[in-house]
């Protein structure tokens, strides 16, 4: 019995027709024979599961929380590294749909995982390359007649291969002006994501709300997106870890009062508008090391290591947002409900 689909195996770049060079997957089952009814597989042991690992580990020590997609992520890796299995013993696999929906805020990881599932499914032979092509509405829609379906196949191609990240989705799709575009680009992709799911995935980013209305009134999508992952608000705990992290990278430090002060900090922060969670954090960090170089500059003496890398609580709650504390927020405004 043979399997249902090809494997593409890392490292080995298929040519022009199917020969190595061109991402072609160039034999049905990793191991090029199959292998007898009473061999046994062991799964932590194949080359590519080792790789797949050493990704989800870097998936868990990359992003702080996420608890749920980081499960969703290790039950997709562990169904394809099965399948990959079930093929080795010539047991039908056909090739599962890998099309996918990412919904949440902005600064929640969703790019980061797309590059890692990028990875992962190269790893596991299901893409030729691990790279991501991130597209918006402005790639894919054109202006005017006949100038979306040349865009949006050219975005596809630089994609093959790979994954085709389309952040906010949902911009494609414009029901209140019956002139535009949008429609046109999305009918090209369900022809594609069908005619090239074996080497192509899509993943569909944005908010879950206007994601929903999107799917909604394009079943047709909908039904070729296997996978739909809610990427979760961090909480402002999770917010400080992801700020401990980021200072560390760069070699800064609090101080124990600057981390007080900053945990204030996002208890008011979260709760303003346009708030992006580790994009806002980011953002955060880089005002208060400019009031710590001009608080540094200011000094006039001599300055030691310490004091060039330590944040201290004047470096925090100089930001305005401490200013707007006492303001009310009104109810829903909190964290950014705009466009991503």
């Amino acid at each position: 019995m043979s399997s249902g689909f090809q494997f593409y195996r890392p490292g080995n770049d298929p040519s022009p027709g199917g020969a190595p060079g061109d991402g072609t997957p160039e034999s049905t089952d990793p191991s090029s024979a199959t292998l007898a009814e009473d061999a046994e597989i062991d799964l932590t042991e194949d080359p590519a599961a080792v790789a797949v690992r050493q990704v989800l580990d870097e998936i868990d020590a990359e992003l702080v929380g996420l608890a749920n997609v980081k499960k969703r992520i290790t039950e997709i890796a562990a169904l394809l590294m099965v399948d990959r299995a079930r093929a080795q013993f010539g047991l039908s696999a056909s090739r599962p749909t890998l099309h996918m929906s990412f919904t949440g805020s902005p600064g929640t990881g969703k790019t980061t995982v797309a590059l890692r599932m990028a990875q992962i499914l190269h790893a596991l032979g299901y893409l030729a390359k691990p790279t991501v092509h991130m597209v918006g509405r402005d790639d894919l829609v054109g202006q005017f007649i006949g100038h979306t379906a040349p865009k949006t196949k050219q975005a596809i191609a630089r994609a093959a291969g790979g994954v085709l990240f389309i952040d906010e989705a949902y911009n494609l799709y414009r029901a209140e002006n019956e002139r535009d575009y949008g429609q046109e680009a999305i009918e090209i992709l369900l022809a594609e994501m069908e005619s090239e799911r074996s080497s192509l995935v899509v993943i569909f980013a944005g908010y879950p709300d206007r994601m929903d209305t999107f799917f909604s009134a394009n079943p047709g999508l909908s039904s070729r997106v296997a996978h739909h992952i809610a990427f979760d608000d961090y909480t402002t705990g999770e917010l400080a870890q992801i700020a401990d992290r980021m200072l560390a990278k760069d070699d800064y430090v609090f101080d124990d009062a600057a981390r007080a002060a900053f945990a204030e900090y996002l208890e008011v922060r979260v709760t303003q508008p346009r708030f992006a969670n580790a994009r806002s954090v980011r953002n955060a960090l880089e005002r208060a090391r400019l009031r710590h170089a001009n608080r540094l500059v200011g000094l006039g003496r001599p300055v030691s290591l310490v004091e060039l890398r330590t944040l201290t609580e004047a470096d925090i709650r100089s930001s305005s947002v401490f200013d707007a504390a006492a303001h009310t927020v009104p109810e829903g405004q909190g964290r950014d409900q705009g466009v991503q």
